[in-house]
Order: structure tokens, then C-alpha cells, then sequence
């Protein structure tokens, strides 16, 4: 195709767009075309709030083929209405700059008004842009930008680097996994991302267990969610599942938030229309990873249903060696009183039948680890252990647990993020506090028959309760 046809079809393609937007979306003419917020000034979050002509809140995100695609969002003010990525390999140096394979691609955009009026938050109008960057070669290192299209690089974000996993599934790769941040994002949880970044660089994804934030309308803490995280959302690919938390409380728990799916964009192979990119299953290497959406699965019987269905439906045609759960409510709680029974009589039947290997949660703001079999044996060497559940948080805010049979560890008023390496025969699951140390640590061995030996390693921290350092008044 030569430069005219194909700068003919872009032009095509922004005026389409952009119809497409000003038939889908309303606002007020001034609101799109003048910056409204010099007046907001005053307001002391209004960098985490109020979003500019330059690219803010730019995440990746796997997709159902992470080998050869990524997907990436990010944030503008409406002044901004036609979005673009550009991509090329990595060089040495500037060079790619001139790669004839330069690519440009128009994203798609969404005009959307938030007034988050319970925590008093002003008026936000903001443009959210999305692009899954397909056709890229496998175990290649990518750099790519986002903006606005045109030569001033103010307006441009900077360029990142990513790399798509290995066809070799067998080939060692690396995941983290976080518990609820929820709270005090900015000041507390920073430290634990950024901390997790610095033992593992390399990892090849994030995976955050819900309740990424407290209240699910409020763009100030996601605005704290994305501050914390900065540029390793833009270069380490996430996945994530929703929380309560996730979850509007105005109207008990039944909406999902109005930025979740404009922020993220995930898989949309899930049973329901209302579980798009809630409810997903994707590959990565030689691991199946699904995401069960808890709370609308507590929210309504035809949920419940479709989600068991459907897990039965994709464990049934599993052809990977590994498997994965994650979810937000746990299969079995750290506390008694947060039993999730209806969630653990659906769901537990097909994690016994299709023998899944771990299941990552959160939810209790505690640590647990253990599985069904433990019957508190207390054992260094278990053979046929089963599904290996995990309870985890990595946020500042802190419940106390209770002792029970399932648990091989436990813990209280710890700060936790879990790396684990998924190798070929072996999983290797190392829980770590803020200062690097290991809470809790196991490897999972598997043979070609299917057959599972769990092995519990020594850890560096004795067990923390919440007692020993909040007194009671």
C-alpha cells in the first residue's frame, strides 16, 4: 500500500472516529475544546484528579494472546478526541525512530463525565483511549508511546519498553501477585509495587486480587492507584480482578464501576455481556489463568450460574499444565465470620475435578496459605495436596484472622506481594513483606502424570498478629 492510499484510509478512519464519538457522547462544547480546571487549583489532589492534553494513568494489560499482542490504556482531557499508539522493535539507540516498520494506530475513545458527589469530589470530564496492539512477534522487546498524533512531544507520552513472552512453553516466567491495595494507595501501597519492582524487574505481570481501591467512583484514588504504580503499570502487563470494592456501594454492590472498563481493557470471553473483562481466560506460556468476578457472583443467582457453567465449560478444554484461579472473595476465609459458602460449594467441585494448582484471593486483609487436605498435619513434604489457596493483602488497612485446619501459615498487620515463578515441572511461591523478606514460602512440583508434591520452605519472619502490635484501649 503506498503512503497516499494509506494516509487517505487514516484520515478515513480519525473522521469515522471521531463522528462515532459525537454520536455516542454529549458534553458541553466549552468543556471539550478549554481546559475548565485552572480554577481547580486550589484543590490539593487536583494532579491526581484532573487529566491534561498529556498522557496520564497509561497501563498494559494481557490479552488472550499475550504472545503476540498487548492491550493499553490511557487518559487525556477532551481536548484530545483522536488518540494514537505508536510501536516499533527495540534498537540500541534512536534508530527505531526511523524503521520504515514504525507502526501508528489510531485508538479508540471514550468520552466520560464522573462527579464522585460521596466523597465530595468535583466534576471530571476526561477522554479515555484503548488500543490492542496485535500481529507482534513473540519473545521480542517492543517500545511503543501514546498521544495525541501530532509533533510536539509535550503532548506525546514517553517510550516504553515491553516484551511478549516466548512460543516455548516451557520457558520459565514470572508473575506477582497482590492482595487489596484499597487504602491509602498513595502513601502506603507505593511502597509495596515499587518494592516488589525492585526484587523481580523482570517479572512478566502483575496480577491484582481486587479492591484496587476503596470507593469504586472515586477518581482521586484511582488517580492514587495509577501515582503508585507510575510507569511499571505502563511497562509490566496487568491483569486484574474485581473486588467488592470494585463494585458501587449507592446501589448496593450491583454496578461496576463507571472507570473500570474504560481504565482496563481485558478479555471478554466471559459467560455474560456484564462480565466482560471481569470474568476472563487467557494463556500465558504453559498456564491457564482465570478470572471469576466474586461479587456479581454473590450479586444474583443467573451469575452464579453462568460463571460455573462456564468454568466447568473452560477447565473441561484445558490443554495447559498449569492452572490458576483468581478471584476476590476466598474459597475458604481467614475469619469465620467471612465465609463465602455459596462461592465454595459452586466453585470448589471444578477446582477438585480439573485439578487446579493455585487459587489466588483476597478480601480479608489478613495472610493465609494452605489447602483443603492440610487438616492442620502441619507437614514439610505433602503429596497430593491439591489446589493450593492463598489469602493475601497488600494495602495498609489490617483485620485479624483465626486459626484453622486449611492454613498452613497465617499472618496479621503485614504488608504483603507474592512472586512466582512458573517453571516447567515446578511453581516456586515466595510471599514477601515490605522490607523483602519472606513471610511464607512453597514449591509445587508436578510430574508429567498430573501428580502433585508440595514442598513447605523456611521462611524469614515468624508469624505477625495484630495483637502483639495494636494493644486494645
Amino acid at each position: 500500500m503506498n503512503k497516499t492510499i494509506s494516509t487517505l484510509l487514516g484520515l478515513l478512519i480519525c473522521v469515522a472516529c471521531t463522528q462515532k464519538s459525537e454520536e455516542t457522547h454529549t458534553h458541553n462544547e466549552d468543556d471539550h475544546h478549554h481546559s475548565h480546571y485552572s480554577s481547580m487549583a486550589n484543590i490539593p489532589a487536583h494532579k491526581l484528579i484532573f487529566p491534561s492534553k498529556a498522557p496520564d494513568r497509561i497501563i498494559v494489560s494481557l490479552t488472550e494472546d499475550p504472545n503476540h499482542s498487548f492491550s493499553v490504556n490511557w487518559r487525556t482531557s477532551q481536548e484530545i478526541d483522536t488518540a494514537y499508539v505508536q510501536i516499533a522493535e527495540e534498537t540500541h539507540g534512536p534508530d527505531f525512530l526511523l524503521d520504515k516498520d514504525l507502526q501508528q494506530i489510531i485508538a479508540a475513545t471514550e468520552l466520560i463525565q464522573v462527579e464522585n458527589t460521596r466523597d465530595e469530589e468535583p466534576l471530571v470530564n476526561a477522554a479515555y483511549h484503548s488500543a490492542i496492539i496485535k500481529q507482534l512477534k513473540a519473545g521480542t522487546t517492543y517500545v511503543y508511546r501514546v498521544g495525541d498524533g501530532g509533533k510536539n512531544d509535550d503532548t506525546w507520552s514517553e517510550w516504553f519498553q515491553i516484551k511478549t513472552p516466548s512460543t516455548n512453553q516451557n520457558e520459565p516466567f514470572s508473575f506477582i501477585y497482590f492482595g487489596d491495595a484499597q487504602n491509602d494507595v498513595k502513601s502506603m501501597w507505593s511502597r509495596v509495587i515499587r518494592k516488589s519492582y525492585k526484587m523481580m524487574p523482570e517479572v512478566d505481570f502483575m496480577l491484582h486480587a481486587g479492591d484496587l481501591i476503596n470507593h469504586s467512583e472515586s477518581d482521586r484514588e484511582w488517580g492514587e492507584w495509577f501515582y503508585a504504580g507510575s510507569f511499571i503499570h505502563a511497562t509490566v502487563p496487568s491483569i486484574m480482578t474485581p473486588g467488592n470494592h470494585e463494585y458501587d456501594k449507592s446501589v448496593d454492590r450491583k454496578k461496576l464501576s463507571s472507570l473500570w472498563r474504560p481504565q482496563f481493557t481485558l478479555p471478554e470471553n466471559g459467560p455474560l455481556e456484564e462480565l466482560k473483562e471481569t470474568c476472563y481466560a487467557l494463556d500465558y506460556q504453559n498456564m491457564k489463568l482465570i478470572s471469576i468476578d466474586a461479587q456479581s457472583f454473590s450479586n444474583s443467582e443467573r451469575s452464579r450460574q453462568a460463571q460455573t457453567k462456564w468454568l466447568d465449560s473452560v477447565l473441561s478444554k484445558n490443554t495447559k499444565k498449569w492452572i490458576t484461579l483468581t478471584m476476590h472473595f476466598p474459597i475458604f476465609s481467614t475469619a469465620k465470620g467471612r465465609d463465602n459458602k455459596e462461592l465454595r460449594e459452586s466453585l470448589k467441585p471444578l477446582i477438585d475435578k480439573y485439578n487446579v494448582d493455585l487459587v489466588l484471593q483476597g478480601h480479608d486483609h489478613t495472610y493465609a496459605r494452605g489447602y483443603a487436605s492440610n487438616e492442620g498435619l502441619g507437614k514439610t513434604i505433602v503429596q497430593d495436596a491439591g489446589a493450593v489457596y492463598a489469602v493475601s493483602v497488600s494495602g495498609p488497612k489490617m483485620y485479624e484472622s483465626q486459626k484453622q485446619d486449611w492454613m498452613v501459615k497465617r499472618g496479621e498487620y503485614v504488608q504483603l506481594f507474592q512472586i512466582i515463578t512458573v517453571e516447567n515441572s515446578t511453581i516456586h511461591y515466595n510471599s514477601y513483606t515490605t522490607k523483602g523478606e519472606v513471610y511464607d514460602s512453597f514449591s509445587l512440583i508436578k510430574d508429567e502424570n498430573g501428580n502433585k508434591k508440595l514442598i513447605n520452605n523456611k521462611s524469614e519472619v515468624t508469624m505477625r498478629l495484630k495483637k502483639d502490635y495494636v494493644k486494645e484501649k
